[in-house]
């Protein structure tokens, strides 16, 4: 048990190989997305080539699929950072600062217009979530203000329409509730995301989180996030127009 009373796997995985891990299947997904979605919903291909056109139906699906993985991981380790965190209102204010930054990129990247507002991007519903588990955590001993907290928090983000909405809150929030014990922990939140499709895969890695911080990149995502979704949204807008 560490410090937080939750089992370390001594030759685990680190903190940082899981947010590798979650950038990178968030990339693909985003690839997935922005670029190979963006050529198939250009009809000329379907007739023009459509071998081609079934290929890369083929590889939209494994690309999306793969991306399922990234947000539990994401999630994990929001939780771990609220634990591990000196200051949970600087942590709240890195995410809303990001959530700023990115959402037009986010808009640019994935959705039809900019701005876009049917729906905003990721930062959006971890800051909510980490708000809620800060709630959860001052409230330990009334625990009908702590569902009112978690009900208030799942409702903002279902009506600001925050990518995963109220359920990527409740995700959070069920991962913080069994953070004292990995192997449930990791169970209840694969039942927390069951609904979506490999999502509950990626808590095979996250049981062997050892507990170590591993490579310093705390301001890794940070920027990533923003950054990617500028680049994916000049090929979607500005190269694939060009060649298809």
């Amino acid at each position: 048990m560490d410090k937080n009373g939750s089992a370390a796997i001594p030759y685990g995985v680190s903190g940082s190989t899981l947010k590798l891990f979650a950038i990178t299947t968030m990339l693909i997904d985003h690839t997935g997305a922005a670029v190979v979605g963006t050529i198939l919903n250009r009809g000329a291909l379907r007739t023009m080539d459509p071998e081609l056109y079934r290929t890369l139906s083929t590889l939209y699906r494994m690309m999306r699929g793969v991306g399922r993985l990234a947000f539990p991981v994401f999630c994990f380790l929001l939780v771990e950072g609220f634990f591990h965190t000196r200051s949970v209102r600087k942590y709240c204010e890195r995410l809303f600062i990001f959530a700023l930054i990115s959402e037009l990129p986010f808009d640019f990247a994935l959705k039809s217009g900019v701005p876009f507002w049917d729906k905003q991007n990721v930062y959006f519903t971890l800051l909510l979530s980490l708000i809620c588990i800060w709630m959860l955590d001052e409230l330990r001993e009334r625990p009908v203000l702590q569902l009112c907290a978690m009900a208030s928090c799942m409702y903002l983000a279902d009506a600001l329409k925050t990518d995963y909405n109220f359920k990527g809150v409740f995700l959070v929030a069920i991962l913080y509730l069994f953070h004292d014990y990995r192997i449930y922990q990791c169970a209840a939140g694969a039942a927390a995301i069951a609904w979506e499709d490999y999502a509950p895969l990626s808590f095979i890695l996250c049981y062997f989180y050892n507990g170590k911080r591993g490579l310093k990149l705390r301001y890794l995502f940070y920027w990533f996030y923003p950054g990617h979704l500028i680049i994916l949204g000049i090929l979607r807008r500005y190269v694939i127009p060009s060649f298809f």
